[in-house]
């Protein structure tokens, strides 16, 4: 059981000095059904060419480290670069990836650390990626009018952040319940006015060691993403084969028990980054 004292610590963000945040957008991708924020994030990793710049550390996040071509890496990373982006105000882009399922007792201190350093550094709009399916023990709850299997739904904290989302051609959600880091991240910046956006495609996967990541799910969030990113460029047919091989390296994570409380953990032969 964690202790109350380590629970009660404040996250913290470690990132190079030197970062120049101003104007960026923050794309954030945490554990989603069919693991289409992990496929979304390691194709805008390799697509805009983001590098690793820092992390986030707290005593109540798993004692792991991941590990990709012989480094470790924490399980909550922070990415930047500079591609081509069309929203205003945006010259950047951070993108925060993690694996990792956050307590719920910790996923509002880490949400406002986030808004708190986007604040602090400049940032401009921040999107969150995620998946939804339906059925019973969901973490969203979602009535989308489009009884399609291939739903894209967006939801916005601001008249500014609903524009952007009319434009790359979301629908707006009409009714729901949103929950997890995506649920805590847009209340809170509805709160702060801070201009956040949400992405969520309907996803047939499952999260968790039995889970098949949902390559098609997460082809559709990087299409609506092309709108505001033209240096992405959607090739439907690449991402489905990659899908494979990221399938097998989030399984292989997902058996080191990452959300568990064990300190145990056996070396994998690779890791997803």
């Amino acid at each position: 059981m964690r202790s109350l004292e380590a629970m009660s610590a404040e996250p913290v963000i470690d990132v190079d000095a030197g970062t120049d945040a101003s104007g960026a957008l923050v794309i954030n991708c945490f554990p989603s059904v069919g693991f289409v924020s992990s496929i979304v994030a390691h194709f805008l990793v390799d697509k805009l060419g983001l590098e690793l710049i820092g992390g986030v550390r707290h005593p109540g996040l798993p004692p792991v480290c991941l590990v990709q071509d012989g480094m470790p890496l924490p399980p909550m990373r922070f990415y930047g670069g500079e591609p081509i982006c069309t929203v205003d105000r945006c010259d950047k882009v951070i993108l925060i990836a993690s694996e990792i399922q956050i307590s719920p007792e910790l996923k509002l201190p880490i949400a406002s650390k986030i808004l708190d350093w986007m604040k602090d550094s400049g940032a401009g709009t921040s999107i969150m990626i995620d998946s939804y399916a339906h059925g019973e023990g969901q973490k969203h709850s979602i009535f989308d009018e489009d009884q399609s299997p291939d739903s894209v739904v967006g939801i916005a904290s601001t008249k500014l952040a609903k524009g952007i989302l009319e434009e790359i051609g979301a629908p707006l959600l009409k009714q729901g319940v949103v929950g997890g880091m995506t649920g805590v991240m847009l209340g809170e910046s509805r709160r702060r006015r801070v201009d956040s956006l949400a992405i969520l495609a309907e996803s047939g996967g499952e999260f968790g060691g039995g889970g098949i990541p949902d390559a098609r799910a997460a082809a559709r969030i990087i299409e609506c993403l092309d709108g505001l990113l033209p240096a992405v460029q959607l090739d439907p047919e690449p991402l489905l084969e990659e899908a494979q091989r990221i399938e097998a390296q989030i399984r292989e994570m997902m058996a080191l028990n990452l959300n568990s409380e064990n300190d145990v953990v056996s070396p994998p032969s690779t890791m997803y980054g």
